[in-house]
């Protein structure tokens, strides 16, 4: 006979009580740890971040953009949190 394991739903106030500092998403009830950004990644993400507001700011856009790490969520639930995006 085979025994399923039970599958742990997490909730934001699971990620909410993660240490500072580590870094991890929310998806569909699921957490999946982020390792850290590279120097690399970080000046690539600097430069699109700047190319973007100039561009904005140029055309006296009312848009926003915001560097990352940025909460968004997804849904308008508990199960569901990713912790950057770009714009």
């Amino acid at each position: 006979m085979d025994v399923l394991k039970k599958q742990t739903m997490y909730t934001i106030s699971d990620i909410y009580a993660l240490s500072d500092g580590e870094r991890a998403e929310l998806i569909d009830g699921q957490i999946y740890n982020m390792a850290p950004p590279d120097r690399l990644h970080q000046k690539i993400n600097w430069k699109l971040h700047q190319a973007i507001a100039n561009y904005i700011d140029s055309r006296n856009g009312l848009c926003e953009v915001y560097a990352a790490p940025f909460a968004v969520f997804l849904n308008d639930d508990d199960i569901n949190y990713v912790s950057r995006i770009f714009l």
